[in-house]
């Protein structure tokens, strides 16, 4: 893993939000999706988890789209259903 990358333990945590539908997709997408993903896309995964809660929120259930191309693609990402 490269020293820039987040740590997985130190994600799990911060999916942890508190809020019961937010804790299930952030941490089934990093648990099922994420060891797959291109490193730019864990670095965006650790930025989206930056975000508010209450945003997160409505952009994961389709209420508002993501203005930035690389958290609308995540968006997309983790509300799609893994493959397979």
């Amino acid at each position: 893993m490269p020293a820039d990358e987040p740590n997985t333990g130190r994600l799990r945590w911060r999916c942890r939000r508190g809020m019961l539908e937010l804790d299930l997709l952030l941490e089934g997408f990093l648990d099922i999706q994420y060891p797959a993903l291109a490193a730019a896309d864990r670095q965006a995964f650790a930025r989206m988890l930056e975000f508010p809660d209450q945003l997160l929120l409505e952009w994961l259930t389709g209420k508002i789209v993501p203005a930035d191309a690389e958290m609308r693609r995540l968006v997309q990402a983790i509300r799609r259903p893994p493959e397979g």
